[in-house]
């Protein structure tokens, strides 16, 4: 008797630490019985992303713009049935067919602002946003830039002042009257485009990427880029059938109004000189890579001769005749 009344007693303590312990639970998930968690989001369209390797401006590196900008014409369509390949290669799909589709003549009063990657492309945009106010298309779709201050990217239409490109061949420039062809120094552009690669627009590849795998990697990438960078430049200066301008980055660099007049006389756009005053005040902005000096020199002697070889035809064929040694 006496062990039967002690399962009882222990059944019993049993059952009410359970019904204890739930109505505990209970009150303690009552609405309004304690405070609420407030969630923080942080650029909620891009809540998720973040990535160390591909930094992006922070709030401190908000680009203040000379004035509001605008497009020129906000009731054109906007040509973007079609997307870009890498860089060495032409558009995959007919874009004047396409235009033709869509009742647009098949050579529309629109501006190229050709280069290959690591030309400074993005900072002349930037230049030319602040110098008109105008925003500037590109025919890819970039985020990073899309969010901190080039809302027109993916735009390729006469709404935007110009269009960015680093394709070429007939498909790639059917859609362009004109084009503003710019040209760096391929030994400086090979590497802006490596750091663009491993570090975003405006990081850097730290030095062990230059070493990876023995060194092979960075021999590799040299030697496909400074075909591309040839290809890209002789095909838009020899080949495009319409007007063409060709800025060198250093000028840009060294003479930046004088560059800048240039442009927009070629555009056929008038200088406000109260913006272009502030252009040149701001002229640097988030999207300029600051210099870093690497501790070692990352061209190889064979690799140095056959960047001055390749720098010489291009050169030669756009009258740098002072740049070519």
């Amino acid at each position: 008797m006496a062990l039967q009344g002690w399962r009882f007693f222990g059944v019993s303590a049993t059952i009410i630490i359970y019904i204890g312990g739930v109505l505990f639970l209970s009150m303690n998930n009552i609405p309004g019985s304690h405070p609420k968690r407030t969630r923080i989001e942080r650029l909620a369209e891009f809540s998720s992303f973040h990535s160390p390797r591909f930094p992006m401006p922070s709030r401190k590196m908000t680009i203040r713009w000379c004035r509001d900008l605008k497009y020129l014409n906000r009731e054109l369509p906007s040509y973007t049935d079609y997307k870009a390949g890498d860089f060495y290669t032409a558009l995959p799909s007919d874009v004047s067919a396409s235009m033709q589709l869509q009742g647009v003549p098949s050579a529309p009063m629109l501006t190229a602002l050709a280069s290959f990657p690591g030309s400074g492309n993005t900072w002349l945009r930037y230049l030319l946003q602040q110098a008109t106010g105008i925003l500037t298309g590109s025919i890819y779709k970039d985020y990073g830039l899309l969010k901190t201050g080039f809302p027109a990217e993916n735009v390729c239409n006469s709404s935007v002042l110009l269009v960015k490109t680093h394709e070429w061949g007939s498909k790639a420039w059917a859609p362009f009257s004109k084009a503003i062809l710019l040209v760096r120094d391929p030994e400086k552009a090979i590497i802006a485009e490596f750091n663009r690669q491993s570090g975003g627009h405006i990081g850097f590849a730290s030095p062990d990427r230059y070493k990876r795998t023995k060194g092979k990697y960075w021999q590799q990438f040299v030697s496909n880029k400074l075909k591309g960078w040839e290809l890209m430049n002789l095909s838009w200066a020899r080949n495009f059938t319409g007007s063409i301008k060709v800025v060198f980055y250093d000028d840009l660099v060294q003479h930046t109004e004088r560059e800048l007049r240039s442009i927009l006389d070629f555009l056929e756009f008038p200088v406000n000189e109260q913006l272009m005053r502030c252009a040149l005040m701001r002229k640097e902005g988030i999207f300029r890579r600051k210099k870093r000096l690497l501790s070692f020199d990352p061209y190889t002697d064979s690799m140095r001769a056959e960047l001055l070889t390749r720098r010489r035809i291009v050169y030669n064929l756009l009258g740098r005749l002072k740049d070519i040694e």
